[in-house]
């Protein structure tokens, strides 16, 4: 079963159960599926689709610190819970030490040696590492290995 094909089965579920919050959350997340297939002008694979629910998860994130600042307890409580299903849908996240393991086999293939090559080992590792692990995270390893 591909991931478009569980999101469908899990809204008319949410649709069938009256949950509202997943109901339209993944409304909102096959709309951002869509949309994402427009701009390629292709349909997404599994992975892609990975990558639209990781940039939608930032910005739940960015969401929620902008509401706790304006003291909207309210908004926060209902971005959260948006996350939450969200994060649901994606693989387990990655390790520290396993990022840092996958990035020392790529810079070992490519030879990298210093800050310069940061650009050619970001562009092998960042399609393996879609959705299992943070973009941040993975550049601060990079950088990191190869030396500032």
């Amino acid at each position: 079963m591909t991931l478009r094909e569980k999101f469908s089965d899990d809204l008319k579920q949410a649709m069938k159960s009256g949950d509202t919050v997943k109901r339209s959350t993944l409304r909102m997340l096959m709309s951002a599926i869509n949309n994402a297939e427009i701009a390629k002008r292709a349909p997404l694979e599994d992975g892609d689709i990975l990558g639209v629910i990781a940039k939608e998860i930032k910005q739940h994130r960015e969401s929620i610190d902008s509401f706790q600042q304006g003291n909207r307890p309210d908004l926060v409580a209902k971005e959260e819970a948006e996350l939450a299903i969200l994060q649901a849908y994606l693989p387990e996240q990655m390790t520290r030490e396993a990022i840092v393991g996958e990035a020392k086999k790529v810079i070992a293939s490519l030879g990298a040696q210093g800050p310069g090559d940061k650009g050619k080992v970001m562009q092998q590792l960042m399609p393996g590492l879609k959705g299992r692990a943070d973009g941040k995270e993975i550049n601060a390893v990079v950088t990191e290995l190869l030396g500032r």
